[in-house]
């Protein structure tokens, strides 16, 4: 069973930081390019990083931009986010996900095939 897992997630304080991970496991990574999304309480679930197939590319939504850094390590077939200067409007959980092989924006959700369950970040103000 294809299994992406995410950790890393917490209470923090608005301003402080926190360092997102998604292992996979029974699945291969670098074929395809990854994400990580959030959903906060009634809202829409929402793109917020990516990283291409190799690394190469990021992208990120505009409200992230300057605070998070998306990273991937082939070798421990995982994928990082830090989050720094985090915000009480960052409260969400994170998902992360990979893309279906091939080129796309890799902002929306239709574009990822395996979905993990998520992680609960909660930044205090």
């Amino acid at each position: 069973q294809v299994q992406l897992v995410e950790s890393g997630g917490g209470l923090v304080q608005a301003g402080g930081s926190l360092t997102l991970s998604c292992t996979a496991s029974r699945i291969t990574l670098d074929v395809a390019a990854m994400g990580w999304f959030r959903q906060a309480p009634g809202k829409e679930r929402e793109f917020v990083a990516a990283i291409s197939w190799n690394g190469g590319s990021t992208y990120y939504t505009d409200s992230v931009k300057g605070r998070f850094t998306i990273t991937r390590d082939g070798a421990k077939k995982t994928v990082y986010m830090q989050m720094s200067r985090l915000k009480p409007e960052d409260t969400a959980v994170y998902y992360c996900a990979r893309s279906r092989p091939g080129r796309g924006t890799y902002s929306m959700s239709v574009e990822y095939k395996f979905w993990g369950k998520g992680t609960q970040v909660t930044v205090s103000s």
